[in-house]
């Protein structure tokens, strides 16, 4: 099985890596917390979006559902570090 990848998949391939690279810097190098929280978020969105990627050039359908789990533990943390950042408990 040979996988091509055309070059109109580039052009949506290159800028979802780029930004990554810019949210893993924004994460490691955000002014305040509230940036590292939105930038890990987006991080997030970014890496489903690799995945629903993935899915749509290797016709595997099990990536799909990786990105799917992903989005939703993602969503979670993100609540989860937004009530850790608020100095409140988990159940408030």
């Amino acid at each position: 099985m040979t996988i091509t990848i055309s070059g109109v998949s580039l052009y949506f391939l290159g800028p979802l890596i780029m930004c990554c690279f810019f949210c893993l810097y924004r994460v490691l190098k955000g002014p305040t917390s509230s940036d590292r929280v939105a930038a890990f978020y987006l991080f997030g969105v970014l890496a489903v979006s690799l995945c629903a990627f993935a899915t749509a050039v290797f016709q595997r359908r099990f990536l799909m559902d990786i990105a799917l789990s992903w989005a939703i533990l993602g969503f979670t943390a993100t609540l989860a570090l937004i009530k850790y950042l608020e100095g409140k408990d988990l159940d408030d």
